[in-house]
């Protein structure tokens, strides 16, 4: 029997559709805003700042992954200097975390408008870099005030970009199903986004422009990020955040190469979640499926792909294992070298 405490941290307005950027303005009249901080990429810019009028006084270009403090305090004067009071971040997971420091630091209330699947719209986690270490805090003050989901911003992704952000989006529903502190809300929250998230890719790949497999993706990102911002995540989160603050590897990327790796570690662990995680994939076995579907959509499957090579697997270990989390398997030395080294080589997990 099942035992467990829940409280949503979900507090969100989310706006859903086709075509949604266009109620942007409207959403920054509700938060009572009226000098709006742009967060984008060059690509958004354009349509972004059309969509804010008159209501924006700022545009900033320059996030990067892993929101490294560097540029938090670069963004922080110019929203100072141009006396912000809204933050609204178009883009992915780059954009979103330099609006959530930001929010962090000066409590602006922020809206996002996600163009990738990176789910981090929808939690209040905040991940920054430091002298190459990335810590990971959460906070009411880092939670989007709204979402806008406009499945029109994705339906030009790159297929690569789309498969490595879509499997981004799936780490945090498997992880939130044999999370310490998951429960039935969860599971059947993170189930519906591994439905929606394996669905959409296997149709997106012959007709990458269609709504609704794009329509499947977005909702099935959102439904993940709320696991993610409802549950404690594992090992799967924990080597990526080392490998991406401490050796610089490429978010979505890392996250696809090393997820069907550590789903094959703590399956003795999770048999259940890992038996749901295959039913909603529709699949036999949960990391073999998962990757032969990202073999099939041309995904990467080895750490080398980025210069992560055998010879760093010792650094990343001793990293790892600074900090205890939560998994279903017990976490050490030989498992992670296991685990790593399989991802290195790109070797199919076992089954």
């Amino acid at each position: 029997m099942d035992q467990f405490t829940y409280r949503s941290t979900s507090p969100s307005r989310v706006v859903f559709g086709s075509g949604t950027l266009d109620q942007l303005s409207d959403e920054v009249a509700r938060l009572e805003g009226s000098r709006v901080l742009l967060i984008s990429s060059e690509r958004y810019r354009d349509v972004a700042e059309s969509a804010l009028g008159d209501l924006l006084a700022a545009s900033f270009t320059g996030a990067q992954m892993h929101t490294p403090i560097e540029v938090t305090a670069e963004a922080l004067t110019v929203a100072t200097e141009h006396r912000i009071d809204t933050v609204v971040a178009v883009g992915g997971g780059s954009a979103m975390g330099l609006s959530k420091a930001l929010a962090s630091r000066a409590n602006y209330p922020q809206i996002f408008v996600p163009t990738t699947y990176s789910g981090s719209e929808a939690t209040a986690i905040l991940g920054e870099t430091d002298a190459g270490v990335k810590t990971t805090r959460s906070g009411p003050e880092i939670m989007a005030d709204t979402v806008v989901y406009d499945v029109d911003l994705t339906l030009t992704m790159p297929m690569e970009l789309t498969v490595v952000s879509s499997v981004n989006a799936l780490a945090h529903a498997v992880e939130a199903m044999y999370a310490v502190d998951h429960n039935p809300a969860m599971n059947a929250i993170a189930f519906e986004g591994v439905l929606r998230i394996g669905r959409g890719l296997r149709e997106v790949k012959p007709t990458p422009t269609d709504p609704a497999p794009r329509a499947d993706l977005l909702s099935g990102a959102w439904l993940a990020g709320m696991s993610l911002a409802n549950t404690g995540m594992g090992l799967h989160h924990k080597l990526c955040h080392v490998l991406g603050g401490s050796f610089g590897l490429p978010h979505a990327p890392t996250h696809t190469v090393v997820l069907p790796q550590v789903m094959a570690y703590n399956a003795s662990g999770a048999p259940a979640a890992m038996a749901a995680v295959a039913n909603a994939l529709g699949v036999d076995d949960a990391p073999s499926g998962l990757f032969d579907l990202i073999v099939d959509l041309n995904g990467p499957t080895s750490l080398a792909e980025f210069g992560f090579t055998r010879d760093d697997i010792p650094r990343a270990v001793e990293v790892s294992m600074r900090q205890h989390y939560p998994n279903p398997v017990e976490i050490n030395e030989e498992g992670l070298v296991k685990v790593l080294t399989a991802a290195v080589a790109g070797t199919p997990p076992p089954t």
